[in-house]
């Protein structure tokens, strides 16, 4: 219970002190300062908040990653110093370490191993990472989570439910943020990161499709030795992109690696609809033999079909330099709130576009995501939750790829890679392809019964059309509820002036110097008043919730969108 008050008590802390500072407001930051003048306005800094979610555990800590994607709610100076947010934890104890491997595997770890460290080679907020040498010969790699940590992040987790539903109801800034909504991808993502079986599928799904790559792999898991909270897979040597100084590139094929990277991530985000969500150049190995190992597949994001054949619209027209249809499917992807300034945004997006073109080879396509993303915050739309974490992937890639190859220009790299965009736009999985046939077969079945239907209607004068612009039983209800106030509202002003004018009597008993029956009416108008305020009070806050949570849950068209 007392560590419920403590973990309440900081919760609460962490928004009094970063609440009123409006790093939520817009997203909008001050194009005429550099970053580090940016840092230094007033109120506690990026580098506090980011300090202060480290102090409160890994829930915070993966929070503030998501929250580093969402260029559309935080200034460049929050989200890139939440971006390095990193796990400051004392490692578990050998004996712990030992005895849940023992437990999730069945064997003891001097069964399964011939050697396995003690000594952690990386230690997390979630797990941390062990060498070994298994029975069969195998060097591998055992990632282990800690104890209870699926218990602290699921207390933590209803704390920020409670904390997201205050904000989302009390508050003006909850439209913007989409608290709940955000929420709900927080609590997704942070559970695949604690079932380690997620990851044991990615690494096997990459695995798979690195197989034609000559300079790329992915360390192959061990199924035997892996669980939900034991995760064991190949150990691969090697030396982190960023740890590789000039010298060390000249002994390796940079520009040829950065090449395959690039266009093995738009093939896997496009084709295969995997988002390797942190490819930084920390999960990027260079291996003794010169190939690309691509290590931590934990973040790994599916993205809808729906949201990549936009992505693909969105590359084709900022590579044409066409501001109007990448702001066309910026409009159809994001949720517009209710100060969206469509002239200005499309303005804005253009104006982007316009200036990226004008850089030629030099631009970045996760750079132009990332900038898009803070206009659409900026102007009161709210972006897709895939395209932001995309634009934040893209920026990583671009960062690790030009530290391999100095000159690589990634506008001629989609140029280059335009057959894979256009295949992704085209292609047609199976499935799809026979649900349109069942679809195309019903609709031509009853097409001509249908037809027969509205011709016999219309030759009868049956023909009628239901148009439903107004909701009559709302308006006659709300009418309705006008009326009674007014009569009410009415009722009390005519006993107040009753009461006034029977104040004037001299005769019958009196109180407090006044007639008792005046006083009386007095009493009861006064009393009446003030039902009748609360009365308006609690229903028309009743209402205003109805109404939020009817266009909550009604999706939203795509003819009503803004265009």
């Amino acid at each position: 219970m007392r560590e419920k008050v403590t973990r309440v008590a900081d919760l609460v802390k962490l928004l009094a002190r970063y609440g009123g500072a409006g790093i939520l407001s817009t997203g909008e930051a001050d194009e005429f300062l550099v970053e580090e003048e940016q840092a230094d306005a007033k109120g506690p800094g990026p580098e506090s908040l980011a300090s202060d979610l480290e102090a409160m555990g890994p829930t915070y800590v993966k929070l503030g990653q998501l929250l580093s994607t969402r260029h559309d709610l935080l200034p460049e100076a929050y989200t890139a110093a939440l971006s390095r947010l990193q796990d400051d934890v004392d490692p578990i104890p050998a004996d712990d370490v030992r005895r849940i491997i023992a437990d999730e595997i069945g064997a003891e770890v001097g069964d399964l191993f011939d050697r396995f460290d003690d000594e952690p080679v990386a230690a997390a907020s979630l797990g941390q990472v062990h060498r070994g040498h298994t029975k069969s010969g195998r060097d591998v790699v055992v990632k282990v989570q800690r104890p209870e940590v699926r218990e602290t992040v699921r207390a933590d987790m209803a704390l920020l439910a409670q904390g997201a539903e205050l904000i989302d109801r009390r508050t003006s800034a909850g439209e913007r943020i989409g608290t709940g909504d955000l929420l709900a991808q927080f609590r997704r993502s942070i559970a695949d990161e604690l079932d380690y079986r997620k990851e044991l599928a990615h690494l096997e799904r990459f695995g798979e499709l690195v197989e034609d790559e000559e300079l790329l792999t992915v360390p192959a898991p061990v199924r035997d030795y892996s669980t939900s909270r034991v995760l064991t897979m190949e150990f691969i040597p090697g030396r982190k992109v960023t740890e590789l100084g000039p010298i060390d590139l000249l002994d390796i094929d940079g520009p040829a690696m950065a090449d395959a990277l690039f266009r093995f991530f738009l093939d896997t985000l496009l084709n295969e609809g995997y988002l390797h969500a942190d490819p930084h150049p920390g999960n990027l190995l260079v291996t003794p033999d010169g190939r690309l190992a691509i290590i931590d597949l934990g973040m790994v994001v599916r993205v809808p079909k729906r949201v990549r054949a936009q992505l693909v619209r969105l590359l084709l027209a900022i590579g044409e330099g066409d501001g109007d249809e990448a702001a066309n499917v910026l409009a159809s992807m994001g949720h517009p709130l209710s100060d969206y300034d469509a002239a200005a945004f499309r303005e804005d997006v253009a104006h982007l576009v316009s200036s990226a073109l004008s850089l030629g080879n030099d631009v970045q396509a996760g750079t132009v995501l990332v900038q898009m993303a803070r206009i659409s915050g900026t102007h009161g739309l709210r972006p897709p939750a895939e395209m932001t974490m995309i634009g934040k992937a893209l920026l990583n890639l671009d960062q690790a790829v030009q530290h391999l190859d100095p000159d690589f220009a990634p506008a001629e790299a989609i140029r280059a890679n335009v057959t894979t965009i256009l295949q992704s736009g085209f292609s047609i999985s199976p499935g799809a392809a026979v649900a349109g046939a069942l679809e195309l077969k019903e609709f031509t079945a009853s097409l001509p019964r249908r037809a027969n239907r509205i011709l016999d209607s219309l030759s009868n004068g049956e023909l009628t059309f239901r148009i439903n612009a107004l909701d009559e039983d709302r308006l006659l209800e709300t009418m309705h509820q006008v009326a009674n106030r007014v009569t009410v509202g009415l009722v009390l002003a005519a006993v107040t002036v009753a009461a006034a004018l029977m104040s004037r009597i001299d005769a019958g008993p009196r109180l407090l110097g006044y007639p008792a029956v005046a006083l009386v009416f007095f009493a009861a108008a006064a009393i009446g008043g003030l039902a009748l305020v609360v009365h308006i009070l609690v229903t028309d806050r009743r209402t205003r919730g109805r109404a939020r949570k009817a266009e909550k849950d009604t999706p939203k068209r795509a003819s009503d969108r803004p265009a």
